[in-house]
């Protein structure tokens, strides 16, 4: 199992948001560049970056920020956020990027998104951020009527590297995840051929660490992104770094 330490990114500053909400906002004083270093001197090997300043904007904003971070040693970064053109994944992946999260352009136009993971192998993420079972896009501000079920039923052959499954409801509440939920999502995919999953979203303790655990027998769940139990000292690093697959 993956454990994935979260950065999201407002105005240079990490930020935690509840529910995907920009209003309600929580501001940590590490640097997104200083807590990718704590995370790297801790033991973590992977990490999950936002841009939502890109996902506003529908361009990535701190890029500058995120090539420092790509400059730390043994640190795998997945970004996301705003990321809308084949320019923006190109110039992620030149700085060091090891996945690229495209999440509103990855719904509203699945033959660009096939087309970049025919360009970029291996290297194409999908965000797929779900409230009430239905995804929502463009920094969670414009709710569709496309089922997260039926969403990936239209990409599940077009070599999508892993998706990243938020509950949008639970994101920033230390609640749990939606564990039922995001494991009944991975199994829809039937045979061999199926595209990984990494929980998201709810994480409160160590105790949804281990249960994400204990279904990660299944392949089809690869690992969980963690952020607000973090920043709050709830987590135990070296409990977690101990979780953690470093493969």
């Amino acid at each position: 199992m993956k454990i994935f330490p979260a950065i999201d990114i407002k105005n240079g500053k990490c930020v935690r948001l509840l529910k995907g909400d920009f209003n309600q906002s929580t501001e940590y004083e590490k640097s997104p560049i200083d807590q990718a270093k704590e995370f790297s001197n801790l033991g973590y090997k992977d990490i999950h970056i936002i841009d939502l300043d890109g996902a506003l904007n529908e361009n990535p904003v701190n890029s500058k920020v995120i090539e420092e971070i790509c400059k730390i040693k043994k640190l795998r970064t997945q970004i996301g956020g705003g990321i809308r053109s084949v320019d923006h994944i190109k110039k992620l992946i030149d700085i060091g990027v090891d996945r690229i999260i495209l999440g509103t352009i990855a719904v509203t136009d699945i033959k660009f998104l096939e087309n970049a993971c025919k360009e970029f192998e291996k290297k194409i993420a999908v965000a797929i951020d779900v409230r009430d079972g239905y995804i929502a896009l463009r920094g969670w501000k414009e709710q569709t009527k496309i089922h997260a079920l039926d969403y990936l039923k239209k990409i599940q052959n077009l070599n999508v590297s892993r998706i990243i499954y938020t509950d949008i409801n639970r994101d920033g509440t230390l609640t749990r995840p939606a564990l039922e939920e995001t494991f009944k999502f991975a199994q829809s995919q039937n045979g061999n051929n199926f595209i990984p999953v990494v929980v998201s979203g709810g994480v409160g303790t160590i105790n949804d660490v281990v249960a994400v655990q204990k279904l990660a027998y299944d392949p089809r769940i690869e690992g969980l992104v963690i952020g607000k139990a973090i920043y709050t000292g709830r987590m135990p690093h070296d409990q977690l770094v101990r979780l953690t697959d470093f493969n």
